[in-house]
């Protein structure tokens, strides 16, 4: 399959790791999207009664952002810390590396989850193949059982990745406090709020459990346009969950990278690439931006022109200082703006 560019990959469309009556799961690591880099991403769609198994990651913290359903989080930290929560449209959850965890549908409709990992290839374990590994003989002895107990149990190296829960959903009374893994993003006031767009954050410290990954929940309407940036200190891997946007990207080289974005497109780009976003079309646009530090830093076109003189300005762009535009004076970096002139042609 051919792409239009380096940077962009359909997760709707990657690799299937399941898919079949219990949900699927699609993914992109760096095996099918090379330019990832401490980063990759999976859609994760439960049926109801549907559990994505209890398992852990060897080498990725996990940054879960549910889209649609209700799902009950389970994890199980070391130290013997135990969290159960109940997470929907718009909360998220923070699982840390090698911390096992499941993922339940609890509802009556799919759920569908959009899941960041640490890492450009994550590994994972499972609590079924961890078993399989173990004779009857270790597992008794390790539960003071009978090795013969274990013999009944299927056992061996795979694993299912989802399974089906048989009657109603056991939701424990700890779900009802307050838990660290948990982040409602939903019901934040959007500490960027204008009228053609607005910014929701989950980052520390905002959210002290975060470790080397943050999010950023971006809406634009069509006449709003995220400002060309770049990132200081992080790469920025997005997914479009609503509308159509055209992005441009700069590469060291000088060559420029512009394409087209729609729902269930995933970008990347690295460290300190120059890039912009706007909206294509009449409809906002929705994106999920994860980063691959809990603190992104941004550094924006609108500062750096108050950064330097009119003089060092007009020398930078070969151009005298009386036809050198006017730029405002900026001390804050809006991030979003306005769009007062006409989109450029597609």
């Amino acid at each position: 399959m051919t792409f239009p560019s380096r940077h962009v990959r359909s997760l709707l469309t990657a690799d299937s790791v399941y898919s079949g009556e219990l949900g699927s799961i699609t993914r992109l690591t760096a095996d099918n999207f090379p330019i990832l880099n401490r980063l990759s991403i999976k859609r994760l769609v439960l049926a109801p009664g549907v559990i994505r198994e209890p398992h852990w990651h060897a080498n990725a913290n996990e940054l879960g952002c549910c889209l649609s359903g209700s799902v009950l989080v389970t994890i199980l930290d070391s130290g013997s810390a135990y969290s159960s929560f109940t997470i929907s449209a718009g909360q998220m959850f923070h699982i840390e590396t090698g911390a096992l965890h499941a993922i339940e549908n609890i509802g009556a409709d799919d759920a569908e989850l959009i899941i960041t990992f640490s890492d450009e290839r994550p590994e994972d374990f499972s609590l079924h193949a961890a078993f399989g590994a173990m004779s009857d003989a270790v597992l008794g002895n390790t539960f003071g059982l009978p090795a013969a107990d274990f013999a009944p149990l299927v056992r061996d190296t795979t694993s299912a990745l989802l399974v089906k829960r048989a009657g109603d959903a056991v939701v424990p009374d700890a779900t009802r406090f307050i838990n660290p893994h948990k982040f409602d993003l939903g019901a934040q006031t959007p500490p960027l709020d204008y009228p053609y767009a607005n910014a929701r954050t989950a980052k520390t410290p905002l959210w002290p459990a975060l470790q080397n990954v943050s999010m950023f929940s971006i809406t634009i309407e069509e006449d709003g346009m995220r400002e060309p940036h770049w990132h200081p200190n992080t790469a920025e891997m997005g997914y479009v969950h609503k509308g159509h946007a055209r992005m441009t990207i700069l590469d060291p080289d000088g060559s420029l990278d512009t394409y087209l974005l729609e729902p269930g497109d995933t970008y990347f780009i690295p460290r300190a690439y120059p890039h912009q976003i706007e909206v294509i079309g009449d409809d906002e646009i929705h994106f999920l931006v994860f980063f691959d530090q809990p603190v992104p830093g941004d550094v924006g076109y609108r500062l750096s022109a108050s950064a330097f003189s009119r003089q060092t300005l007009a020398a930078t762009f070969g151009v005298s200082e009386d036809v050198l535009p006017q730029f405002p004076i900026t001390s804050v970096d809006p991030l979003l703006v306005s769009k007062p002139n006409p989109t450029d042609p597609v």
